[in-house]
C-alpha cells in the first residue's frame, strides 16, 4: 500500500526547489516552515490512509452512466466530500474567495500525493483548481462572485472543454459555435469529446469551460471564445436554478484511470425541455478564448506532469517492497538460508535505482517549475519577467519529461514484479495503465517538445535557456567543491551532459534563425529527453550537496554515471537526425 514519502517531498521542496530561501526571504508572508511541515504530513496522511485504500475500487468498479448520470465508485462521492473538508481544494486558492493562498510549491506537492494515491480520483478536483485560476485572472466581476467561492471550496468542481471528434490537438478545425442572445449571454451549441469529470455525482453543479465559435468569428484559432457554461443555472441569490442544456451522452471504456469518467458531452440539443442552446457566460474578451484557456492549460501542464511523479513514486514503492519479500535463487554474496530476495540481485538493484532516481529527476524539475510560478506571482518587474520566464521554460519539460518517465518506471515496475505483475490482482498493472494517458493528454508530449523549441527557447533573444544551463553548471561545480565522498564521477558526468544539452541548444537556435524549422523540429523531442535528464541530474545533485546524506548522494551517482550519459546520444540525434528522418520517410509508403 502507498504511504506518501513527505520527508521525501519536504527535502526537495526546501532543498532543491528553493522553498526555504523563500520562506527566509519573506516571499510568502507569515507562512514557517513548521506550517508548511503541518499541511505536508496532513495531505501524506489523508492520501495515504483514506485515498489509497479506495484507489482498487476506483479501478475495478469504474465509473458508471445510466439516463445521462454518471456515478463514481463505491465511497467516491463520501471521500471527496471529506477530501473538501479538510480545505484541500482551496490549498492554492484566492483567498478573496476563500482559498487559502498558499505557494503553488506546496500545492503541487500535494497533487503528487493524492495521485499517487489514486491519479483517477485527483484528476477531477485538478481540473477544479485550473478553472479557478481561469476564471480569477480572466472572468468579470459577476462571474468571480457567482462561481468562485463555491469551486474554491469544492463545492462545485470545474471542467475544461476544448477537443470534439475532429478537433484534437488542432483547434482550428473547432466546430463549436456560441449565438448571443442580447441580454449578455450566449447559447452554446456542439460536442465535445474526452471530458474529464465532465458529469459525476460528487457536487450538485458542474462549471464547464467550454471552447467555441462566434458567427462571425475569423478562421482558426484567432477566432475562438471562452464561455462558462454551468450544468445548473445560478440565480441573483446564489441558489440553483433550472437544468442547463448540455448533457452527458456517453463514457469512455479506457485503458485506465477507470474511476474517472471520461465523457462526451452535447451542447444545445434541447435536453430537460430547455429550448435549444446551453446557456453560457463569455470569460475575457471575445476570440481570445485560447489565451485564457491556456492560463487553465499552463496550470494542468505542471499537475499532469505531478501524475508522472506520482505514479512513478507508486510503482517504486509497490516494487520495492516485492522486491524485498520475493525470493528467487542466490544473489552473489548473499550468505543466508535459502533463496535470497530478488532485491539482491544486481539487474533487479539497478532496475529498482533506476526507478528511484528517475522519480527523483522529475520530482525535482517539476518542483523548481512550481518555485519559478510562485517567485513570478510574488515578485515585480524585471525579477517577475525572469522568473515568468524560467516557468515557461520548466513547464513543457515538468510535463513531458515527467510523464514519459512515469510510464518508463511503471513498466520497469511492473517487470519486477515478473509474471506477477501481468496479473491484476498485485496492483502494478493497474499503475502502468494509468501512467499511459498523460504523455497524451493536456497536450501531447510531441508537442511539448515543439513548444520547449519553438517558443520557449527564443525567451529574451534566447539567452534565458542559457543562464538556465549556467546554473544548473553550478550544481555540478557544487558537487566537485563539496569533497563529500561517494560522488565518485558525478560532477564529470554531469559537466558532460550540460555540453550536450548547450551544444544542442544552440544547434537548435541556429536551426530556427536560418530557417530550418523541419530540422529543429525533427529533433524537438530527443532534445526534451535531453534537457530533462541534464536538469534532473543537477537536481539530484542539488539535493545531495544540501543534504549531506550518504544516500541522496550515492542516488545522484548513479543517475549520474548510469543515465545520463544518454545525453550524448540524443544530442546526436538533435543535432544529425532530421536528414534520416526526412529519407526513411519512403519506408512508411504503403
Amino acid at each position: 500500500m502507498y504511504r506518501a514519502p513527505v520527508e521525501e517531498i519536504a527535502f526537495t521542496l526546501k532543498h532543491v526547489a528553493g522553498l526555504r530561501a523563500a520562506l527566509d526571504a519573506g516571499r510568502f508572508g507569515d507562512l514557517s516552515e513548521d506550517l508548511v511541515d503541518a499541511v505536508l504530513a496532513e495531505a501524506g496522511r489523508f492520501a495515504s490512509d483514506e485515498v489509497a485504500p479506495l484507489a482498487k475500487v476506483g479501478d475495478t468498479q469504474g465509473a458508471r452512466l445510466k439516463d445521462a448520470a454518471v456515478t463514481t465508485p463505491d465511497g467516491w462521492a463520501a471521500l471527496y466530500a471529506r477530501w473538501t473538508e479538510g480545505g484541500w481544494n482551496g490549498l492554492s486558492g484566492p483567498e478573496e474567495f476563500g482559498g487559502q493562498g498558499l505557494p503553488t510549491m506546496l500545492g503541487v506537492a500535494a497533487l503528487e500525493m493524492w495521485n499517487s494515491a489514486s491519479m483517477a480520483f485527483a484528476l477531477g478536483p485538478t481540473l477544479t483548481m485550473g478553472a479557478v485560476e481561469a476564471i480569477d485572472k480572466h472572468g468579470a466581476d459577476a462571474l468571480k462572485q457567482t462561481y468562485l467561492a463555491k469551486l474554491v471550496s469544492g463545492e462545485w468542481m470545474g471542467t475544461m472543454n476544448l477537443t470534439e471528434p475532429q478537433a484534437g490537438s488542432d483547434l482550428n478545425a473547432l466546430r463549436a459555435r456560441a449565438e448571443p442572445v442580447g441580454d449578455g449571454t450566449y447559447r452554446v451549441f456542439g460536442q465535445k469529446i474526452f471530458i474529464t469529470y465532465g458529469e459525476h455525482d460528487f457536487t450538485d453543479n458542474i462549471v464547464h469551460l467550454v471552447l467555441a465559435r462566434l458567427p462571425d468569428a475569423p478562421a482558426g484559432t484567432r477566432g475562438i471564445s471562452l464561455f462558462l457554461v454551468p450544468k445548473f443555472l445560478v440565480g441573483e441569490d446564489g441558489a440553483l436554478g433550472r437544468r442547463n442544456d448540455v448533457f452527458c451522452a456517453s463514457i469512455e471504456h479506457k485503458l485506465g484511470i477507470h474511476g474517472s469518467p471520461t465523457c462526451t458531452m452535447i451542447y444545445g440539443d434541447g435536453f430537460a425541455g430547455n429550448a435549444p442552446g446551453a446557456i453560457g457566460y463569455l470569460i475575457g474578451e471575445e476570440n481570445r478564448g485560447l489565451a485564457c484557456m491556456f492560463t487553465m492549460m499552463n496550470n494542468a501542464r505542471l499537475a499532469i506532469g505531478m501524475q508522472g511523479v506520482a505514479v512513478a513514486e507508486a510503482a517504486y514503492q509497490k516494487a520495492l517492497a516485492y522486491a524485498q519479500d520475493r525470493r528467487q535463487g542466490r544473489a552473489p554474496g548473499y550468505s543466508g538460508e535459502g533463496m535470497s530476495p530478488i532485491a539482491l540481485h544486481p539487474d533487479v538493484r539497478r532496475n529498482l535505482l533506476t526507478m528511484k532516481a528517475l522519480t527523483d529527476a522529475a520530482r525535482g524539475i517539476a518542483y523548481c517549475c512550481a518555485h519559478a510560478a510562485d517567485m513570478a506571482r510574488t515578485g515585480a518587474g524585471d525579477e517577475a519577467a525572469h522568473w515568468q520566464e524560467r516557468a515557461n521554460l520548466l513547464t513543457p519539460i515538468a510535463k513531458a519529461f515527467s510523464t514519459d518517465i512515469g510510464v518508463d518506471v511503471a513498466s520497469i515496475g511492473l517487470q519486477i514484479h515478473g509474471g506477477m505483475g501481468f496479473i491484476e490482482e498485485t496492483g502494478a498493472a493497474a499503475l502502468y495503465r494509468d501512467a499511459r494517458i498523460a504523455p497524451i493528454y493536456e497536450g501531447t508530449n510531441g508537442i511539448q517538445a515543439i513548444d520547449l523549441v519553438v517558443r520557449k527557447l527564443p525567451q529574451s533573444g534566447g539567452e534565458h535557456v542559457h543562464g538556465y544551463i549556467a546554473e544548473l553548471r553550478a550544481d555540478a561545480e557544487a558537487v566537485r567543491a563539496s569533497n563529500l565522498p561517494g560522488f565518485g564521477r558525478t560532477a564529470d558526468r554531469l559537466d558532460a551532459a550540460l555540453d550536450d544539452l548547450e551544444a544542442a541548444t544552440r544547434c537548435l537556435q541556429a536551426m530556427a534563425s536560418e530557417g530550418r524549422a523541419s530540422e529543429a523540429l525533427a529533433g524537438a523531442t530527443p532534445y526534451l529527453r535531453l534537457f530533462g535528464l541534464a536538469a534532473g541530474g543537477a537536481c539530484l545533485a542539488r539535493g545531495a550537496v544540501a543534504g549531506k546524506d550518504a544516500a541522496h548522494v550515492a542516488l545522484a551517482r548513479f543517475f549520474a554515471e548510469n543515465l545520463v550519459a544518454e545525453c550524448h546520444a540524443l544530442r546526436d540525434r538533435v543535432e544529425n537526425g532530421a536528414e534520416s528522418l526526412d529519407a526513411a520517410a519512403a519506408a512508411l509508403a504503403v
